[in-house]
């Protein structure tokens, strides 16, 4: 079937969600290879500073990058998958707890993963990360799933 008849169906959109998932899972539990399975040759990551990292840099972060231990919450809500043709916009914002100088900050980034379909598969070419204030906090009724001390929380509705 072609890509504009299938660009928003409930397959591809189920697909997409899983990849987000799986996105995620793989920075919690810092699963590097799995990561690096769904990242476009000529990935760029973009920090809420502007900074730019290449793919190699990026993976090389990854890698370490999630520690239960600093970051014992971290939750994924408010998920909005817009696809147009052979490119996809995945959004969603993540709540989390981390220790900084032994205290307790709480806060929120929203991040937009655009995938580019290409060759039968979905891989992810840029995800850029904004800070979000706390007044544009979307509610905890948005919350698709939680990590607590880097273990996936099974979903109770």
């Amino acid at each position: 079937m072609p890509l504009a008849m299938r660009d928003q169906s409930t397959d591809t959109m189920d697909e997409l969600r899983a990849l987000n998932a799986r996105f995620i899972h793989n920075f919690v539990t810092s699963d590097v290879a799995s990561h690096d399975a769904i990242l476009h040759r000529d990935f760029i990551n973009i920090w809420p500073t502007g900074q730019r990292f290449d793919r190699a840099t990026y993976l090389k972060y990854w890698a370490t990058a999630f520690d239960p231990k600093i970051i014992p919450y971290w939750d994924v809500r408010d998920e909005l998958i817009t696809v147009a043709g052979n490119v996809a916009l995945v959004r969603s914002t993540n709540k989390y707890t981390r220790y900084r100088d032994g205290n307790a900050v709480t806060g929120m980034t929203m991040y937009t993963d655009t995938y580019l379909f290409e060759n039968g598969a979905w891989k992810c070419i840029q995800a850029q990360l904004t800070a979000v204030a706390p007044e544009y906090y979307p509610p905890d009724s948005s919350i698709v799933s939680v990590y607590i001390e880097g273990k996936l929380q099974p979903r109770t509705n």
